[in-house]
């Protein structure tokens, strides 16, 4: 716990000021912080190590590289799909089944649509899901989760009831019956429903995290200085968790990408939407493998896939963060060696 330092007499050695004037109140550093430094920046300078921290790990891990080229990929496919396919991807305006060709990279679907512009074009609604929910859920399962840790009591027992009730319960067959209910659903009724379906395990984990924060010594200082609950919560815990937050928004981006394109593709999202997951819907009820049409099929797959693994290549990163026994035998030795230097 911070001590108050007792303030010199005016005047006297030592205390920096004149006689008259008011000597302030020093408050060590706590938590491991240099004396000297402000205790409510506490939280700012751990969330920016931390950053650096993950930047280090992203450059320096071969995984953790390719898959933030793959993301970065997808985002520019997503953002400027006009650039890449000319095409209006819901236009039936082509020779059905039509071959690659130059003007056609992909084809032509069983309706006469350009399969390469739906493609490009369903990048952006699979990516708004991934995001969308990726912080959507965080956020819920930061705020429930350190919430129920910090304050404890029956804080603590409501909320953990109501995130053991959600992890008990299947999650995709839940999602299955919400959306037979919301037949057609589009983007942002997808990311909400997975949103608010999504978010229990990830909030088990911080609560988990935050109960070792409790006791520390810069919250102790912090109660001390008459902070309020919620500012501790959001200012001087959660920045010591920016490597698990990160890991969770990247493991909840990824099962929105697979639960979005599953739903899509047995029929419960909205049909009219161009993505991975509608194409391929449509190729199944078109019978695409049948028809000589197995790029439908293929192609959209192959996008889920390459998406959620530069998530999951992403995540690998920040699980090294987290658990330093993750981290390969060639870092370590290479930690030791600039250390010996």
């Amino acid at each position: 716990m911070a001590m108050l330092r007792a303030p010199r007499g005016p005047g006297e050695p030592g205390s920096g000021t004149e006689p008259g004037q008011l000597t302030p109140l020093v408050i060590p550093g706590a938590g491991g912080l240099p004396t000297g430094l402000p205790l409510a920046g506490r939280g700012g300078i751990a969330g920016a190590r931390a950053l650096r921290r993950m930047a280090r790990a992203i450059t320096s891990n071969r995984k953790a590289t390719a898959g933030m080229v793959l993301l970065v990929f997808f985002i520019l496919v997503g953002l400027f799909p006009g650039v890449i396919a000319h095409d209006d991807p819901n236009a039936e305006t082509y020779r059905r089944f039509m071959g690659l060709s130059l003007h056609h990279l992909l084809g032509t679907t069983a309706l006469g649509q350009d399969m390469f512009a739906q493609v490009v074009w369903g990048a952006r609604p699979v990516l708004l899901i991934a995001f969308g929910v990726g912080v959507g859920a965080t956020v819920i399962a930061m705020l429930i989760g350190v919430a129920s840790a910090y304050l404890g009591g029956v804080w603590d027992g409501g909320l953990s009831v109501i995130t053991d009730v959600l992890l008990v319960i299947p999650l995709f067959p839940l999602l299955i019956v919400i959306g037979s209910y919301l037949h057609g659903a589009g983007t942002l009724v997808m990311i909400a429903v997975i949103t608010a379906t999504g978010w229990s395990y990830t909030a088990r984990q911080l609560r988990a995290q935050a109960l070792s924060l409790r006791n520390r010594d810069f919250l102790e200082a912090a109660r001390v200085r008459g902070e309020r609950s919620l500012y501790i919560i959001v200012v001087e815990i959660i920045p010591t968790m920016t490597s698990l937050i990160v890991a969770s928004f990247l493991t909840n981006a990824l099962y929105a990408v697979l639960f979005s394109s599953s739903l899509q593709f047995i029929g419960l999202g909205d049909p009219n939407v161009t993505s991975w997951g509608t194409m391929l819907y449509w190729a199944q009820n078109n019978e695409a493998f049948q028809t000589g049409l197995p790029l439908w099929i293929i192609v959209p797959g192959l996008c889920i896939v390459a998406l959620g693994a530069a998530f999951a290549l992403l995540n690998y990163a920040f699980d090294e963060i987290g658990n330093p026994a993750l981290r390969p035998a060639r870092s370590i030795r290479r930690v030791r060696a600039q250390r010996a230097r």
